[in-house]
């Protein structure tokens, strides 16, 4: 085979064999075929699409290109989460501990931030002395042993995904559905858990802007799990305006304290318990949303959530300090009325902006600087009152403070926001 030709025969909109996907994936991984041939094939996916049996075999070409995650030594039903990125996402730190407490097995392998969208790792890794990269074999004890651990993929795991990730990310083919669905399917696979959870966000703050692109991400892969063996659900969720309160990492870190407290504001507590009950009934646990609730205002998740921090080296005091920063702005209401809009990219850029996410992989982060809103869309808000709270540790000039308020829309009427939108079996 040439690489050549098979970019030429999807560009013209011809399926691809799976002998053919199998023997680009293997060339890409050990060299063979060059970044600029990946490329141009990314680019004619983009145009041209894949059908199942493409995007089935794609994705099963990538879990195959490394190692694979076994977990059968856990006893019961190992469960996982994935979504599909967004502004203000600290579900995860939330769910995870909430689903263990109730003795559900959660082996998670989470991604880092890039852009508008926070990664689980860096809001981690906000806490003194945690440990995301831990071999296989302490991954798994640890699971065994407390029921929940969240870390990062292993450099052999999924290589393909790895190499093509970079590369899409620097040649715009990260928004098409074949290589979505192929890139979060082959790592869910390979992270070997039996049920998964898919959190696909659409809105200005995601990478699906319609219902009908997410429904059809969310079909796509719900289908690529079943077709495995794996129990699969995906929840279409709103991501019009950054999810709960803060944006940035100790920030969204506090915030994930106060709802593992009982003390968050009800719309995302009430999220994370649906998305808790679903979760739960995948193990074959069946919970009413009260008593899923219940852990969250009892303490058993906080406590499990601590249990996991302590076994990854993480510091219990530190874990529990305030942002430390140089400025905090106080953005205030310049009239009376409902908000009805928070645009939820302009803000996770602004955060970006703050040192708060990455432009690039390579770029530092500042793990204490973000936003947290005081009012968020539907809520009603009086003149002066605060808006939202800024943490920064530089200046930040007048026109960016400007925009911040001109971006957050005030209307005479009440909105409602309804977070899970649709449920995909």
């Amino acid at each position: 085979m040439r690489a050549v030709d098979l970019i030429q025969k999807k560009r013209d909109g011809h399926a691809l064999s799976k002998e053919e996907i199998d023997w680009l994936l293997e060339g890409y991984v050990d060299g063979s075929v060059p970044d600029y041939q990946m490329a141009a094939l990314a680019m004619a996916i983009y145009f041209k699409g894949m059908d199942t049996r493409e995007i089935s075999d794609l994705t099963m070409a990538m879990v195959a290109s490394g190692d694979q995650v076994d977990l059968s030594t856990i006893p019961s039903i190992k469960v996982d989460k994935h979504s599909t990125g967004g502004v203000g996402d600290k579900v995860t730190l939330i769910l995870a501990p909430l689903v263990a407490s109730f003795g559900v097995s959660v082996a998670k392998m989470s991604g880092r931030g890039l852009g508008h969208t926070g990664g689980t790792l860096d809001k981690l890794e906000s806490i003194k002395g945690f440990q995301v990269e831990i071999p296989e074999a302490d991954f798994i004890q640890q699971v065994q042993e407390i029921g929940v651990s969240v870390i990062g993929q292993s450099d052999q795991l999924v290589k393909a995904d790895k190499l093509l990730y970079a590369l899409r990310d620097v040649t715009a083919t990260v928004d098409i559905i074949p290589l979505i669905a192929s890139s979060v399917m082959s790592k869910k696979i390979a992270a070997g858990a039996d049920a998964i959870l898919l959190d696909v966000t659409v809105g200005q703050g995601a990478f699906m802007k319609t219902i009908e692109e997410a429904r059809e991400l969310a079909t796509t892969m719900v289908n690529l799990g079943k077709a495995v063996g794996r129990e699969t659900v995906a929840v279409v969720t709103d991501m019009s305006q950054p999810l709960g309160r803060a944006i940035g990492n100790r920030l969204e870190l506090l915030e994930a304290i106060e709802i593992l407290r009982g003390q968050g504001r009800s719309d995302i507590t009430n999220f994370v318990s649906e998305l808790g009950q679903m979760l739960l009934a995948l193990a074959g646990v069946e919970k009413s949303l009260e008593e899923v609730r219940s852990h969250l205002e009892n303490g058993l998740a906080l406590a499990k959530f601590e249990e996991m921090v302590v076994a990854q080296g993480g510091d219990l005091e530190d874990l529990y300090r305030p942002v430390q920063v140089q400025e905090v702005y106080e953005v205030k209401a310049p009239v009376s009325g409902y908000i009805t809009e928070l645009p939820a990219l302009y803000y996770g850029l602004f955060a970006m902006k703050l040192g708060a996410g990455r432009a690039v992989k390579t770029d530092p982060l500042d793990f204490e600087t973000g936003l947290v809103f005081e009012k968020k869309v539907g809520d009603r808000v009086e003149v002066g009152q605060v808006l939202a709270r800024i943490y920064a540790n530089s200046e930040i000039p007048k026109v960016m403070l400007e925009e911040f308020l001109e971006n957050v829309k005030i209307g005479k009427e009440e909105v409602e926001i309804q977070e899970i939108i649709e449920i995909v079996r």
